[in-house]
């Protein structure tokens, strides 16, 4: 099962969004300097919204949008919806290509993206959304500290359950 230190993360630039968006592989692999994943190439949906973001605020790109790279091979991505708001909450984001699931990824990429939120002192609390449905990411967070705090309506995922974890120090 992998571990955190398994998890190489690598930043997926502007310009690397937008060769996955455009559906340009090769040249979002030589732009990112890692070989991407088809995987990432599907999910161009997800890098409009996180592009247009960006484009809006520059400095939530050290926040969001990640290939996670286990072994040289890219398993899923992972990051954060943005940067911690005023309150000082991030909300943890991960996917796990198909082809990986089930062998450990989800929760390595889970503990690596909370150290990396524990290890900022703007970071007072990580919270989760979760449809009731998706039992693979309710066990993925078990064990790491969350507790169910309410539901939201999402427009694109429809009810979730809102779950928060205090930043540990």
């Amino acid at each position: 099962m992998p571990g955190v230190s398994d998890i190489t993360w690598v930043k997926l630039s502007p310009a690397v969004l937008r060769a996955l968006i455009d559906g340009d592989l090769a040249g979002a692999s030589e732009l990112a300097g890692a070989p991407l994943s088809p995987y990432l190439v599907e999910e161009h949906w997800l890098w409009r919204i996180r592009l247009e973001q960006i484009e809006g605020d520059p400095a939530s790109a050290d926040w969001i949008a990640r290939a996670a790279v286990v072994d040289g091979r890219v398993v899923g991505h992972g990051g954060f919806h943005g940067p911690p708001d005023e309150g000082g909450v991030v909300e943890v984001a991960y996917s796990v290509d198909p082809a990986f699931r089930r062998r450990g990824h989800a929760k390595a990429m889970l503990r690596s993206l909370l150290e990396r939120a524990d290890a900022d002192p703007a970071v007072t609390a990580v919270r989760a959304s979760i449809r009731p449905d998706n039992v693979g990411s309710k066990a993925t967070i078990a064990g790491f500290g969350f507790r169910k705090i309410g539901e939201q309506w999402d427009p694109e995922d429809g009810l979730e359950h809102v779950f928060l974890r205090p930043a540990a120090r």
